[in-house]
């Protein structure tokens, strides 16, 4: 079964140019440049991220009416948070933001909608560079921060998720480093972490990520359907997504992630690992109860037609082989 549905970071409906006016758009990723920063200070900083969170709570009363309840936070939601130079504490921020957020707690957990994060993919704690390392560390532990000024318990219902990261011609030697710098997070970081199956077979099946990084740290695995295509790891993706799943701590419903390859959606007969902007249908939880989220490039317009009657702008979509 699945019990939630979700869509990432942006709604298209509040923010997409060719729908919205500038002023009218509904977005948590406001942002500015490094050198704006630097010119106008932490009153500007303060001032996008309590528009960022205002408008969170505007598209999750919109994520409600739809019966929408698995949504990610973009991490442009607080620009520049965990920079090495200019970053903050969430606290710094003042009242009038920690009420923003506290008002989006309240409204999750009065109607059990769910929250992540999926970090960018140059947070790599595998990475052979000390200096990268350092830098995801610094990332991912800002992230949790949100979660905590937001009101969520520190556990995997709000997940950050992240990749391995590459091979550096040496996988195990990369799951070993993965493995020893995740023991350097801090512990509200630990308590979210999950990790990704890769759409590449040169990277991480779900199975390779079992042995080497579920059975060695306790950190859970999101399966990716999508991905599982390119990178199988000897499974059925029936067997990837019960091996992912049992990684799940009890009590908390295992995320998984779906979209399908734009290729196909364009005639092609190849899949490849590109997101198509809308999906077919619905992923196979296979007997499980999961929550899905879907990855494709549609936003909530590639989820309205399987979960509600929603109308959705179909001159807008309709061409999915210009995209």
């Amino acid at each position: 079964m699945i019990r939630r549905l979700g869509y990432a970071c942006i709604n298209m409906i509040h923010s997409d140019p060719t729908l919205v006016k500038k002023a009218d758009r509904v977005t948590t990723n406001r942002t500015c440049r490094l050198a704006t920063f630097q010119q106008l200070g932490m009153d500007h900083i303060k001032s996008l991220v309590l528009d960022n969170a205002r408008d969170l709570h505007t598209i999750l009363e919109w994520n409600e009416t739809q019966g929408i309840r698995l949504f990610r936070l973009s991490s442009d939601m607080f620009p520049f948070l965990a920079h090495p130079e200019v970053g903050y504490d969430i606290s710094d921020l003042g009242p009038e933001i920690s009420e923003a957020l506290a008002k989006c707690g309240e409204f999750i957990a009065k109607h059990d909608h769910r929250i992540s994060s999926h970090p960018g993919p140059f947070n790599v704690l595998a990475s052979p560079s000390p200096n990268v390392v350092d830098n995801t560390i610094r990332e991912l532990d800002a992230h949790p921060a949100i979660f905590d000024a937001i009101g969520f318990s520190q556990n995997h219902n709000s997940k950050i998720n992240i990749h391995v990261g590459g091979a550096y011609g040496d996988p195990d030697a990369a799951l070993d480093r993965w493995c020893t710098n995740f023991a350097r997070l801090s512990p509200s970081a630990q308590a979210r972490i999950t990790v990704e199956n890769d759409d590449r077979a040169s990277l991480y099946s779900v199975r390779a990520l079992y042995d080497n990084v579920y059975k060695r740290t306790g950190v859970p695995i999101v399966f990716d359907y999508h991905h599982h295509i390119f990178c199988t790891g000897g499974d059925s993706e029936a067997d990837a997504l019960a091996l992912a799943i049992s990684t799940w701590p009890s009590g908390i419903v295992p995320t998984t992630h779906y979209s399908e390859s734009h290729e196909l959606h364009v005639g092609n007969d190849k899949p490849t690992p590109k997101h198509s902007i809308l999906i077919n249908a619905l992923p196979d939880p296979h007997g499980h109860t999961i929550d899905v989220m879907i990855e494709a490039k549609g936003k909530e317009q590639a989820l309205l037609p399987h979960q509600t009657s929603a109308m959705r702008n179909r001159d807008w979509w309709s061409a999915e082989a210009d995209a």
